[in-house]
């Protein structure tokens, strides 16, 4: 069903439900998957950027720099397109709900445990997200097919990153369990993230990254200037570049992308993106800030992109591609 564009970006044409446009969409074409792989080349930023921001800003100041940076650099462009915000309470409610389960809460708790949780680690409880989705889109939501070969690659890609970061790093789990409960935690309010975000398929994506992103850096505000004196701080040159290269990138861009993905691609398929990640995230850590190639990366990148294929490919093209492989080798 096409959708018409109000001046505040939301929807004056009917809506169809999220369970019913997951089941009826039609083939995804090569541009949604582009939109996909763009959305983790945008996240991916995140870790490398993140270690060189923290060098000198500490981390309530930084992501609520970089959550208004974001917000500004959206404004600034829904300004050109002649969007607005809106001003509805309900509009806002949905923004401050979905920021905060998709971004304040879970960064802050993963910040946390991340004292006593060593990185490696932190990385491989924090890529359960696709997992959870599945079980509770399975279990609780039904909004869109949870089949057999998407539990199958969620699994996938998990190994892949356990194999990338290190599988000694599995050897350190348990050993600070409450701190590891935390990011579990955590991973399952992106998972519901991921699917309450779809009840803001009637806005444009563009408005709901920028509200959400409004919202997050003003409400953690406070506590920056109460905690942390931000006025006080000496931040380098390279810190200030990668606040506002992560703001712009990684919030703003990445936020939307991720919206349009989510519009287009559905919960399971946008969470697809979080293995994606890894292997981009590790490529620029070994760029930016000259860490070591990890030495299995290349059977961690088999699986990852195994478990992807498996999440993102529709079931039909699997049957076509083994009754083309089936008549090829009976030679019928």
């Amino acid at each position: 069903m096409p959708k018409s564009t109000s001046r505040t970006g939301s929807v004056t044409a009917a809506v169809e439900t999220p369970a019913l446009s997951a089941l009826e969409r039609p083939h995804h074409r090569w541009q949604d998957y582009a939109l996909l792989l763009a959305l983790a080349c945008c996240w991916s930023s995140t870790y490398p950027l993140t270690k060189i921001g923290l060098g000198s800003i500490p981390p309530v100041t930084f992501i609520s720099a970089r959550s208004l940076i974001a917000a500004l650099f959206l404004l600034v462009i829904l300004r050109i397109r002649g969007l607005r915000i809106p001003t509805d309470a309900k509009a806002w409610k949905l923004f401050a709900f979905q920021q905060t389960i998709n971004s304040t809460i879970p960064f802050l708790v993963i910040t946390w445990a991340q004292q006593y949780v060593a990185a490696a680690p932190t990385v491989v409880l924090a890529s359960t997200t696709p997992i959870f989705a599945f079980l509770i889109t399975w279990a609780i939501t039904r909004h869109e097919p949870a089949t057999l070969l998407k539990l199958t690659g969620a699994i996938l890609g998990l190994a892949g990153t356990a194999v990338i970061i290190g599988l000694d790093a599995l050897s350190g789990l348990g050993s600070e369990i409450f701190a590891e409960i935390a990011i579990l935690l955590a991973t399952i309010s992106f998972a519901c993230a991921t699917i309450f975000g779809l009840r803001l398929s009637d806005y444009d994506p563009m408005v709901v990254a920028a509200g959400s992103l409004l919202f997050g850096g003003f409400i953690l505000l406070p506590a920056a200037i109460v905690i942390e004196h931000p006025w006080t701080l000496h931040p380098t040159p390279q810190a200030l570049a990668a606040v506002t290269t992560m703001g712009i990138f990684s919030s703003a861009i990445g936020l939307m992308l991720f919206y349009m993905c989510l519009a287009r691609l559905g919960t399971l398929t946008t969470n697809a993106q979080g293995y994606l990640r890894i292997p981009i995230g590790v490529g620029l850590s070994v760029v930016l800030l000259g860490e070591a190639v990890p030495s299995n990366l290349a059977l961690g990148l088999v699986l990852v992109m195994a478990g992807v294929a498996a999440m993102t490919v529709p079931g039909d093209r699997y049957k076509l591609a083994l009754n083309w492989l089936r008549a090829r080798l009976t030679g019928a």
